[in-house]
């Protein structure tokens, strides 16, 4: 028999207990209790009580039990003024959910108390078309999205791993991508180095990316940083970012940024490829984890770690590596999943029993730069460094036994 919308919402009243402002706050101040917001996400956008969860009504059924697992948690219900709140908790009710509560008057008689409420970020029309596929995941949503876009991520190279990682960042929202490169695009670049094109030979890798990033998404903030990374400039460049991504391909880099990121506390996503295997890692000390120096105290010797132009690189590897990169650097900003930290993803792709590995990485207690007496607290002349390893390696010194 067909039902009114006034029978309805009686029927719902005999089933859920509805409740006052001040009876909803004591409730949700006792552990483990929710407050659900049933809102649409514009209105949530325009503002929400801090401690809601964000529950849409037309996605309660499909995400609830995600949020709310235990069936006997107190959860409070709120819409705008009381009545879709009312409905979304008959509906819990159904699902076998105890005790659940419909908070009368919503939103607005919580306001009109003069209680707390915050507003999130005002996207624009294009950024929720842009982010739409990113808003419907639990674990970003309009918060993650808007840390995102408020984040800083710092790539050291524009070449065969930067272009994918920066690619991927942009294309994700992430509001300043830092850009540190000399060089200029080659035509033997291309066959790996997806940032750039044809038409940008001779034209400074920076640029080119720039040029790709802001095509890509022109919403997005990119710095150029035309220079070598040195220890003169390092500290004051990466400590203007939140995560820095190493996308490089030489020792005394590798070693810098790794000495820079371990002095100022920031995560550093690493990535490394050879012919046709490659391996990424985040190195951050700050949350337990080791740093390069704990893996590698001295550069191996020159024989065991040839460039790219030396030994060659398949050109879809870098891509694949890169992209592990951005995703790791998400991951950090986000604060979602497991970081690869202590850990390295490691590829073989012309191995079928073993493509990935994942390798555990062990922190260096008597590490120089992170270690429990760190013996090294500024940073040094990387060239330097690195010779003299390398130096010591070809008479058989520590270099050699180490690699």
């Amino acid at each position: 028999m067909a039902k009114s919308s006034k029978a309805i919402l009686e029927e719902a009243r005999s089933q859920v207990p509805e409740i006052g402002i001040e009876e909803a706050r004591e409730i949700i101040a006792q552990p483990g209790a929710v407050l659900m917001d049933v809102r649409e996400a514009d209105e949530w956008r325009q503002g929400h009580i801090p401690q809601a969860i964000f529950m849409p009504r037309g996605f309660l059924e499909l995400r609830v039990e995600e949020k709310v697992p235990d069936r006997r948690t107190r959860i409070v219900v709120h819409c705008a003024g009381g009545i879709r709140s009312l409905l979304a908790a008959r509906i819990l009710r159904e699902m076998g959910y105890e005790k659940v509560y419909n908070m009368t008057g919503g939103f607005s008689a919580w306001k009109e108390k003069g209680l707390p409420w915050v507003a999130e970020r005002q996207f624009s029309a294009d950024e929720i078309t842009r982010y739409a596929r990113h808003f419907v995941i639990p674990e970003v949503g309009e918060k993650g999205q808007s840390r995102l876009l408020e984040s800083k991520v710092l790539i050291l190279g524009a070449g065969a791993l930067g272009s994918p990682a920066a690619l991927y960042l942009a294309a994700a929202g992430v509001g300043t991508i830092g850009l540190v490169d000399f060089d200029v695009v080659d035509l033997s670049n291309l066959q790996r180095q997806i940032m750039h094109t044809s038409e940008r030979v001779g034209m400074l890798k920076t640029e080119s990316a720039q040029k790709s990033l802001n095509a890509l998404n022109p919403g997005i903030k990119v710095v150029r940083h035309d220079a070598r990374l040195t220890s003169e400039n390092a500290m004051e460049i990466v400590s203007g970012y939140d995560v820095v991504v190493n996308c490089g391909d030489n020792f005394p880099t590798r070693y810098l940024v790794n000495d820079a990121c371990v002095f100022s506390g920031k995560p550093l996503v690493d990535g490394a490829i050879f012919r046709f295997e490659g391996n990424a890692t985040v190195f951050y000390p700050a949350r337990g984890g080791p740093c390069y120096r704990c893996l590698y105290p001295e550069p191996a010797p020159p024989d065991m770690a040839p460039s790219c132009a030396e030994a060659g690189v398949l050109g879809a590897l870098p891509g694949v590596i890169g992209s592990i990169e951005a995703l790791e650097a998400l991951k950090l900003i986000l604060g979602v999943g497991q970081p690869l930290i202590g850990r390295m993803l490691y590829l073989d792709t012309l191995a079928a029993d073993a493509y990935v590995r994942i390798l555990k990485l062990r922190k260096d207690p008597r590490c120089p730069v992170c270690g429990e007496h760190p013996t090294q607290t500024t940073l040094i002349d990387y060239e330097a460094f690195c010779n003299a390893a390398l130096g010591a390696a070809a008479n058989g010194g520590p270099a050699a036994a180490q690699a």
